[in-house]
């Protein structure tokens, strides 16, 4: 299946996780791919996992908290690959704290990175994206956005965010061709979540050590079995960037196995 052949993609967060498995199935089923990412090894992992698909893969070290490495890592992006037709904004962090405990910087690096960060790579990609083919960008919200996710508050605002501005973007720019949808990751094992990601930017939830874990008992997959591996995410984001998804626009994906029912 190669339903991203002669389809040009830049992918944030494509040194872990999901990002790192979105990459890779995008260049799996044909597409030319920029993968950014804040960790320089990382991005390494990400290449020697490409194996012969890493000819169709370029890397950059990107700050997508920063407006000028931003700026300028979107250039490079957009040079290298000769112009944009995908989006995927999966770069981000996951902190946890008890919210009368949580500092004004922490509250305010989380926003910064995954709900400014958003907005900043998808500003500067707009203007790619209205000159390319079938254009379409994935963001990535999560199931916090909409159900209670303890000690993670700071998290699930700038998730529910990012939903919101998702809406909105598919709204301001249907009738110039280019499309906006969501995915919610939920009950995924990724950098992220295990703290084990090589991202700078994909740390792991480090929950207080008071945490009342009962809290956390209907937040496990209905399916029985387990979390997912990022590859499952992969696959949806892959599907909503394609041809698959073009009536697709203006709205989210929740994959968590049935952990919200």
């Amino acid at each position: 299946m190669n339903r991203y052949e002669g389809r040009r993609a830049l992918i944030t967060g494509g040194g872990s996780g999901i990002g790192q498995a979105t990459v890779l199935r995008l260049l799996a089923e044909g597409g030319t791919v920029v993968a950014a990412d804040v960790s320089e090894r990382g991005l390494k992992d990400t290449v020697e996992k490409a194996g012969a698909d890493a000819g169709r893969l370029t890397t950059l070290v990107v700050d997508i908290a920063d407006e000028t490495s931003v700026q300028e890592g979107v250039a490079a992006a957009v040079a290298a690959l000769g112009g944009l037709d995908v989006l995927v904004n999966a770069a981000g962090i996951l902190r946890s704290s008890h919210t009368h405990e949580t500092s004004l910087a922490d509250f305010t690096r989380i926003l910064q990175v995954n709900l400014v960060g958003t907005f900043l790579v998808i500003r500067e990609s707009v203007p790619a994206l209205l000159a390319g083919r079938d254009a379409a960008v994935v963001n990535f919200s999560s199931t916090s956005a909409q159900f209670a996710h303890p000690y993670m508050a700071a998290y699930a605002a700038s998730k529910g965010g990012i939903q919101s501005m998702t809406h909105t973007l598919a709204a301001e720019y249907a009738g110039r061709g280019v499309r906006f949808t969501a995915v919610q990751p939920g009950s995924i094992s990724s950098g992220m979540t295990d703290g084990s990601g090589a991202s700078g930017q994909s740390a792991g939830p480090g929950l207080p050590e008071d945490a009342d874990m009962s809290l956390f008992a209907k937040l496990s997959p209905a399916l029985g079995q387990g979390f997912a591996g990022p590859e499952t995410v992969a696959s949806v984001v892959a599907m909503l960037a394609s041809a698959d998804g073009r009536f697709v626009t203006g709205t989210e994906i929740r994959i968590d196995g049935g952990t919200h029912f």
